[in-house]
């Protein structure tokens, strides 16, 4: 059931570099309304399956929810804003190394250790990393990669708070992290700017991809390590190739092959 809730959550984030790039909006409102309608989506989902009890289960999150919302908010300012500094390809790349960067930190938190299966996926993937990232150094993408590295380094926080917090409800968290990531970037966004075909747009962007995507990975890590796939690379590649016809970089392509097979070989290997 985890596997599938991390796959699903994996196709509903991939549609974020073509959302990005059909709204021609500031990437400031852009965020702004995809915090809003994220927040209400998981929201509605908290009070259908906590009902009278909802208040309480967003008073029961306490420091891990707070430390989740945190998290969570700035990684998703950090994640669209990459998404217009640099190319899809290359944010997907990093950000599939997320279940890496979630093993390393919980080794640091709790001192269990991941397998020599996954150390050695985690330096094949850091090979891959560094060849996407030469390749947006040559094409002054560096700005948009290095917020994609903030963006999986907090996401993978989150992820290591969620799965050592299982008690602890942190779908109310989820909701009110969408919230904060709306109130963090008002003051810079202009609201009432969009027109009706982009908030149709925005809409889908905050409940389809963020909402949705946020939704299933927090009931997904729930049932998992801090493992992830890494089938966000190759759909996000075809949605953006359908769409606007951007095709990624042979290096970027090259990072991606490398990266995405370390993660592949890392579950495959696991479950065998």
């Amino acid at each position: 059931m985890g596997v599938f809730l991390i796959l699903a959550s994996a196709v509903a984030f991939s549609t974020a570099g073509f959302f990005t790039r059909l709204i021609e909006l500031g990437v400031w409102t852009v965020l702004f309304w995809r915090g809003i309608y994220g927040s209400l989506f998981i929201a509605a989902y908290v009070a259908c399956q906590h009902r009278s009890e909802t208040l309480n289960a967003v008073r029961s999150t306490g420091l891990p929810g707070f430390l989740s919302v945190c998290c969570t908010a700035l990684s998703t300012i950090c994640f669209v804003a990459a998404l217009r500094h640099t190319t899809v390809a290359d944010v997907n790349v990093i950000y599939a190394t997320a279940p890496f960067f979630a093993a390393g930190l919980q080794w640091l938190w709790t001192g269990e250790r991941e397998s020599r299966t996954t150390l050695a996926a985690s330096a094949v993937a850091l090979l891959g990393v560094g060849l996407t990232v030469d390749g947006a150094v040559a094409e002054g993408h560096l700005i948009g990669d290095l917020l994609a590295f903030v963006m999986t380094g907090l996401l993978a926080t989150m992820m290591v708070l969620v799965r050592n917090n299982r008690t602890i409800p942190m779908l109310p968290a989820a909701a009110i992290s969408a919230l904060s990531s709306a109130a963090l970037v008002v003051p810079f966004a202009d609201p009432l700017g969009a027109n009706r075909a982009d908030m149709l747009c925005l809409f889908l962007f905050g409940t389809t991809q963020f909402g949705l995507g946020l939704l299933l990975l927090t009931l997904g890590t729930r049932h998992l390590s801090a493992t992830r796939s890494a089938a966000e690379i190759p759909v996000a590649c075809i949605w953006m190739w359908l769409a606007f016809g951007e095709i990624p970089s042979v290096l970027a392509s090259l990072g991606g092959f490398v990266v995405m097979a370390s993660v592949s070989a890392d579950i495959l290997l696991k479950r065998s």
